[in-house]
């Protein structure tokens, strides 16, 4: 019996969030989330205040003392970090309201497993949001692999800076600010359990620093751990749940122990079958075609419960921060980290489609009661019939991963003699390397040996691969009839292959910086900021000869292809930031700024180009900001859209020829149009590959970034400070590996459509695959409000206070997959989860209260995800949320995550506990079904899935 998992939200509580985040929009920007700290000493010290050195702020090169600059960004210090009790700084992160789309994290099982953590700023997706350590870039795009240890404090730009920091500051840019001083010793360690008793957590860290009168030094260690949940451990994921015909069924993969065979016409109607059969229950061996019964849905295989809720992850982790001052003008620096990651996906055993897979089943293998031959032969292209299984036997497919990233940035940095100018040069050396073995696969030479002719020899009653007279020397013959077989048991194992495939990446770049006073203007001083480095980035994966992909993306391991990827490239880039002060201490300008960068950049793989910024800042009056900040936005193809090869893919589509009557002869080449058709598997055959291996020439993505904010600090009310910021981003020529569904999806609405050539169909009208190459096509806009508001008051009874509410409301999220093609449609994401973009809700905020008197301190966290929709009632945007129906709307209420902390800090012995309880109310994640994503029948980018999850720390500092 199938349990529906409902949820229902209180539609008062709903509005009431609502009403919280649209008062949000009258105040985000340059004020931090962390717990409120005493006011630092040069807040009493007016003399040391005029004198504070100038710092850069994440979006400028320019150091400046003023905190709230053009740029809008949101700090979170160590204090934040704490107070949440996050393991690492993915977690954290990607609770900002600022993030949308598809991010891949800890519950990302199918696609993931690799232990990684990636930031998606706008929804814009991790390669348009730029990673930065200490201004750096980051070599591997995983934050996870940042101790979190080694952090003073995460800036996070939501605001497009290419002219600032070059490619893939699109959608925004965030900067992990390292500690620079650090005294004594720090040992930490925390717990972690869901309420279920699984998904144990372990995290330890020590850290250590001394600081002289020249130098600093602070090193540290770190280890985590985090133990797999099964999908099967939770009602919402433990089924393979879709909806069709309005009816939520648990409909798997034809792929099942017992078959789905597809015979010809006449064969099945004999049976009184339209195509399929499968095995009877309870039929240990086939003999004849009467031990078959009609295919239907209750004959699927349920292979959700097969794959993992939480990847199990492990990481060890030591860093080296150190400082020293050779001369008085000159100080050496250098940053060092390195991890290791050992972490798994895992998902159902290893599926076998004869013609997706380009195997036989001989009409003459011995066991075939059937008498004809079932798949396509790769040679004639003729097809018979088609036959699934799956090899229960073999285990589960699992990818088992082992990741070792090593950074590190040595450098100088000075004055020059005693005017204004600083200048630094740097050298940053990053390398990652991966490696995965891959569990529960076949050979293909073997597998089709065992498949073809075989035989009962007279002599020694022995079924023999081959033909009498002519036998096969060391093949086995396979009864796919009967995966259960104990000989077909022992004959499968045989050809079992484990591939393992090697990547490394690597980069190596030096940057070389001087900022300083140019002039004086009557109302202050213009500053100058200017630079240039040189970057070369390289990669290559080595992989089991068997498991590389030829051209059609076949390769010698039975669904388990590989690309072989070997290419590099430089870059050479100079870019200049002027702050020009205009008007100061007016009436009506108390301060009037405006600040011009560009930046050139020469990539040897796409070419040159030059992107521009202009940002105003205008005080009316003392406690009132007005800001603006207009970009140009790039992002040059990375090394794997340019250099990987032919690789398969498995994508689950909504086939738009399902129930097809005619009308589009090119999306729906052999369709019937009786309306009969309906895709047997949601899950395809896809061949991916890069631009090179297409014969395409990749250039930049091109865009504008647009900003305009509000910063008001009423002086009537202390410690209250409002921000709000409009924002749009648009984007061309995007590069983008096309997706099955969108293929699918612009050639019926389109039949002159350039992907219509990307379709591949059988005879039949089934999907035999479907290719996605990597290429410049599509634009992307989106546009939205960002808003804040903050108040922190002390009292003197019932001690301090601090609030604040950070949301984003989200108005548009376009895609054109084609715009030179008029008739092309636009998906609209903006208030909708879609499969191949994510999930956008109008509204996201996040609230956060917190409490300290004397040794104690709480917290109070709100995550709020608004109201989405999975699906469209436009039937051109073929977005259903039915399998069945073309334009069906599946409605996700909002949700709310409460999550509390409480800490104590025993001072006399040098130690503080906190205990914590994230998702309070143990909400269970919204049902988006199978059918619509790619993990545990829900959206594991945006929702919780674990449940209540209750966490102990303590930290000892000596």
């Amino acid at each position: 019996m199938l349990h529906r998992v409902n949820h229902r939200h209180p539609r008062a509580l709903s509005l009431a969030v609502q009403l919280a985040l649209a008062a949000s929009m009258l105040g985000l920007a340059t004020h931090g989330w962390a717990q409120d700290a005493p006011p630092p000493d040069d807040a009493a010290n007016p003399e040391k205040a005029r004198n504070l050195e100038g710092v850069t702020v994440t979006g400028s090169r320019i150091r400046r003392v003023d905190v709230e600059t053009a740029n809008p960004v949101v700090t979170l210090d160590r204090a934040q970090i704490a107070a949440t009790g996050k393991a690492t700084l993915g977690d954290l992160v990607q609770e900002l309201p600022s993030i949308a789309g598809n991010a891949t994290n800890a519950n990302t099982n199918n696609g993931g497993g690799t232990g990684a953590a990636t930031i998606s700023l706008r929804g814009m997706g991790d390669k348009r949001t730029l990673i930065l350590v200490n201004g750096v870039r980051l070599a591997y795009n995983d934050v996870n692999s940042i101790p979190a240890n080694m952090i003073d404090r995460v800036e996070v730009l939501s605001d497009g800076a290419s002219a600032i920091y070059g490619s893939d500051a699109i959608g925004g840019v965030v900067n992990f600010i390292l500690r620079e001083r650090f005294d004594g010793v720090q040992l930490s360690g925390d717990f972690a359990e869901s309420r279920h008793g699984d998904g144990f957590r372990r995290n330890f860290n020590l850290t250590a620093g001394h600081s002289g009168q020249r130098g600093s030094v602070v090193v540290g260690l770190g280890h985590q751990s985090l133990d797999a949940v099964s999908a099967r451990d939770r009602a919402f994921s433990r089924d393979a749940l879709n909806l069709t015909g309005g009816q939520v069924i648990v409909s798997g993969s034809s792929a099942t122990p017992y078959g789905a065979i597809t015979l010809p016409k006449t064969q099945a109607n004999a049976l009184g079958c339209t195509s399929r059969v499968a095995l009877n229950a309870g039929v240990s061996g086939a003999t004849t075609p009467g031990d078959y019964h009609c295919y239907s849905v209750a004959d699927s295989y349920n292979y959700q419960g097969d794959n993992i809720l939480q990847t199990p992850q492990q990481r060890d982790q030591f860093f080296a921060l150190g400082k020293y001052k050779l001369t008085d003008a000159v100080e050496a620096y250098a940053n060092l980290y390195y991890t290791k990651t050992q972490s798994e996906s895992q998902i159902a055993p290893v599926p076998v489609f004869a013609n997706g897979d380009n195997f036989i089943v001989s009409k003459d293998n011995y066991y075939n009661p059937f008498g004809v031959d079932f798949g396509t032969d790769r040679v004639s292209g003729a097809n018979n019939g088609d036959f699934n299984t799956r090899f229960t036997t073999l285990g589960y497919r699992r990818y088992v991963y082992n990741t070792y990233n090593l950074q590190v940035t040595p450098g100088l940095r000075g004055s020059f003699g005693d005017s204004s100018w600083q200048w630094d040069a740097a050298v940053n050396y990053g390398k990652m390397r991966q490696k995965s073995v891959n569990y529960g696969f076949l050979d293909y030479t073997g597998f089709q040996q065992g498949l073809g002719p075989s035989y009962r020899d007279a002599s020694t009653g022995q079924v023999t691969c081959g033909t009498p007279g002519n036998p096969i020397a060391g093949c086995t013959p396979i009864n796919i009839f009967n995966v259960n077989d104990p000989t077909t048991i022992a004959a499968l194992k045989n050809i079992q292959r484990n591939p393992a495939t090697t990547t490394e990446y690597t980069v190596k770049q030096f940057e070389a910086n001087a900022n300083g006073n140019l002039f004086e203007l009557p109302a202050g001083m213009v500053n100058l900021a200017t630079g240039f480095s040189y970057r070369k980035e390289s990669t290559s994966t080595r992989t089991d000869p068997l498991a590389v992909a030829d051209l059609n993306g076949l390769c010698g391991v039975v669904e388990f292809c590989s690309s072989v990827l070997a290419g590099s490239f430089n870059v050479k880039e100079a870019y200049a930031e002027t702050l020009i002060p205009l008007l100061s201490g007016k009436p009506w300008a108390q301060t009037l700024n405006l600040t011009l960068g560009t930046r050139w950049s020469d990539y040897s793989s796409a070419g040159r180009s030059t992107n521009s910024k202009l940002a105003v800042e205008w005080r009316p009056i003392e406690n009132l900001l007005l800001r603006g900040t207009v970009s140009e936005v790039f992002r040059a193809p990375n090394i794997s859209e340019l250099y990987s090869g032919i690789a398969g893919d498995a994508p689950t589509v909504n086939d738009p020829c399902n129930y097809y009557t005619g009308g589009h002869p090119q999306a729906c080449a052999n369709v019937p149009t009786d309306g009969s058709y309906s895709q047997a598997n949601p899950q395809v055959s896809a061949k991916t590959s890069g631009s090179v291996a297409a014969g395409y020439q990749l250039k930049p993505e091109q865009g504008k970034s647009f900003d305009f904010g509000v910063v008001y600090d009423p002086q009537w009310v202390p410690g209250l400070s409002l921000s709000a910021d409009v924002w749009r981003i648009n984007l061309n020529d995007t590069i983008t590996a096309i997706s099955a569904q969108t293929v699918l999806n612009q050639c019926y609405a389109n039949p002159s459509s350039a992907f219509c050539s990307f379709i591949h169909r059988f005879a039949s009208g089934d999907i035999n695959y479907v290719a996605e190459p990597t290429v410049n096509l599509g634009a992307l806009s989106t546009k939205g409000v960002d808003g804040s508001v903050a108040y922190r008051f002390d009292t003197d009874r019932y001690g301090r206070f601090g609030l604040r509410l950070d949301s984003t409301y989200v108005a548009r999220y376009d895609v054109n997959p084609d715009p030179s093609d008029p008739t092309t449609v636009t998906i609209h994401n903006a208030g909708r989860y879609t499969y191949a973009y994510g999930n956008f809700p109008r509204w996201r905020g996040l609230a956060t209260l917190n409490w300290s008197r004397g040794p104690w301190s709480a917290s109070w966290r709100v995550r709020y995800v608004g109201r989405t929709q999975v699906g469209s009632d436009d039937t051109r945007q073929q977005l259903s949320a039915d399998l069945s129906v073309p334009a069906v709307v599946r409605k996700v209420g909002a949700y709310a995550y409460h999550n509390v902390q409480l800490g104590y800090e025993a001072k006399a012995w040098h130690t503080r506990f906190d205990i914590g309880v994230d998702n309070l109310s143990d909400k269970q994640p919204p049902l988006m079904y199978q059918n619509n994503v790619n993990n545990s029948n829900t959206d594991v980018a945006t929702y919780d899935v674990m449940g209540r999850y209750y966490w102990v720390r303590a930290t000892v500092t000596f």
